[in-house]
Parts: structure tokens; C-alpha cells; sequence
């Protein structure tokens, strides 16, 4: 036998955290508050979310607000967007809420596949999704790639890709390691399928 049937594809390894913040922080150029990443998918700030004529005239049907909770009390920075169902009662709108910290060493991958759950049935049924936190950079970007992995099978570099055109994103290296690890566990699901 030939020594090439032995041979099989290296496996797949996803770029590095440093090679994906390289990636992200290249050509960098000014995004506005809310930007359509991908069809019926949104990613935005915390402007965009409170302004109910900007997500009415978008046709926002279903929010995820990935930096859900009430501000601390005390002075200083609040890294919640104080929103929920009670915010938008007066809107035909579904609310998904995400209590994250954009903090390296909280798991936001506990989340990745409720919320891909989430973003696929809306878009299952006509629905916009508007996916928002703060800046609209870490937290709901990371959601954001997560749905795009889980849901439409790219890998992380694609996802990336996909995204970066419409909007500067750069989760934090906390939540990309996160992402890498996701994008190892999908890339072995696939093999196993093959």
C-alpha cells in the first residue's frame, strides 16, 4: 500500500485568538448605530435599542438584548441596557434578554445555542432580529457569530468574514477563545457526520 492512503486532511484548526483580533482590527472603518450583518440580522447599540422609531421603520420584530439587566446602584459606568418587554410594550416586538458582563472571563457560550435557537425561529417565520447590547461590538457580535456557526454552518473565520463588511465588531479574547471552542466542537460534529 502507498503511504498517501494513510494520509488523511489535517484537521481543522480555527485561527488563533490573536489571529482573529488581528483579523477584526484590520481596515477598520465607522459603522453607524444598527447594521443588517446577514438577511433579517441585526447587530446594534444601545442607541439603536432605545430608539423605537429606528427599530419600527427597520420592521425589528424580535430583540436580543445581550447586555439585559438593571444598572448597579452607585456612580460610575452602568454596562447594562435597562430595556425588556415593559420597554417595548408598545411595540409588536418579541424580547429575549442576556444577562453578560462584556468581562474575558465570563461564559457567554452558555447562551450560544438558546440564542441561535432564538434568531432561527424568528427568522423561520418572516421575522428581523435586531441583536444588541452596549456597543454593539463584543457581546452581540458574539451571539451574533455564534447564531451564524450553529445555524448556517460557518465556520468562525467565515462568520467573521460575513459580519465584518457591515459592521466593526471585536468581541472581547475571552469570547473569542469561546468561539474558537465552538468552532472546534461544530468542525468535529461535521467530521463525525461525514
Amino acid at each position: 500500500m502507498k503511504e498517501s492512503m494513510f494520509l488523511r486532511d489535517p484537521p481543522y484548526e480555527p485561527p488563533s485568538v490573536l489571529e482573529l483580533q488581528e483579523l477584526l482590527l484590520a481596515n477598520r472603518r465607522p459603522t453607524g448605530h444598527v447594521n443588517q450583518v446577514w438577511p433579517n440580522l441585526y447587530i446594534g447599540n444601545e442607541v439603536a435599542a432605545r430608539d423605537k422609531s429606528l427599530l419600527h421603520s427597520l420592521g425589528i420584530t424580535h430583540i436580543v438584548n445581550a447586555a439585559h439587566g438593571s444598572p448597579s446602584p452607585g456612580p460610575g459606568f452602568c454596562f447594562y441596557v435597562n430595556t425588556g418587554p415593559r420597554f417595548y410594550r408598545d411595540m409588536n416586538v418579541d424580547y429575549y434578554g442576556v444577562e453578560a458582563d462584556d468581562a474575558t472571563d465570563f461564559i457567554l457560550s452558555s447562551f450560544f445555542y438558546q440564542v441561535a435557537r432564538y434568531i432561527r425561529a424568528a427568522l423561520a417565520v418572516g421575522g428581523r432580529v435586531f441583536v444588541h447590547c452596549l456597543m454593539g461590538v463584543s457581546r452581540s457580535a458574539t451571539l451574533a457569530l455564534a447564531y451564524l456557526m450553529i445555524v448556517e454552518d460557518l465556520r468562525l473565520q467565515e462568520a467573521v468574514a460575513a459580519v465584518r463588511p457591515h459592521r466593526d465588531i471585536c468581541p472581547n479574547p475571552g469570547f473569542l477563545q469561546q468561539l474558537r471552542g465552538l468552532d472546534m466542537t461544530l468542525e468535529r460534529e461535521r467530521r463525525r457526520r461525514q
